[in-house]
């Protein structure tokens, strides 16, 4: 399997899906390496112990983490599964960017940022990523928010493992739609 198709699987099954290979995950997404070796192996979707570090190690949104000490992997986040990643409440920049299609733009208007499925609204410290996440999906548009009116009125952030800025939602009040 090439390095993409790896990177990519690895995300379906620690933030998704596990079951499609009977994954033992612990509340905290944790997952012991072998067994993942092994169970993707028996699905005809082998890798080496290797392959699947280099995949973590060369990651450039480093969405995974190897805990060397207890043989296990999980992903920093981007889960639609409930996992507790113990992320700190962090204050974050005056201004973060979340990256969309352009056709998602009227129900952003409406109901602002909203997880959906995840567990966190992803946002980015930079604006050429939050481009290249919004055009996986289409034409992309990078909304900007202001996070100290976002603070000022409640709302909390977290940063994660891989320095994605995380949160509940994000109302429409507080997007600049350019």
């Amino acid at each position: 399997m090439n390095k993409k198709k790896l990177s990519k699987f690895l995300s379906f099954v620690l933030r998704h899906k596990p079951e499609t290979l009977d994954l033992k995950i612990d509340k905290k997404g944790w997952v012991d390496l072998d067994e993942l070796l092994e169970k993707m192996a028996a699905a005809g979707k082998a890798a080496s112990r290797e392959e699947i570090e280099m995949v973590v190690n060369t990651n450039d949104k480093q969405r995974f983490m190897i805990d060397a000490k207890t043989n296990k992997i999980r992903a920093n986040q981007g889960h639609s599964i409930k996992v507790k990643l113990e992320l700190q409440e962090r204050i974050p920049p005056a201004v973060l960017y979340h990256g969309t299609a352009f056709k998602h733009l009227r129900g952003i208007k409406e109901k602002g940022l909203q997880k959906m499925k995840r567990q966190y609204v992803h946002l980015s410290r930079d604006f050429h990523i939050a481009k290249s996440v919004g055009s996986r999906h289409g034409v992309a548009t990078v909304l900007k928010i202001d996070c100290l009116k976002m603070i000022e009125s409640g709302s909390k952030f977290y940063l994660s493992a891989n320095n994605v800025w995380l949160t509940n939602d994000v109302p429409a009040r507080f997007i600049t739609f350019e």
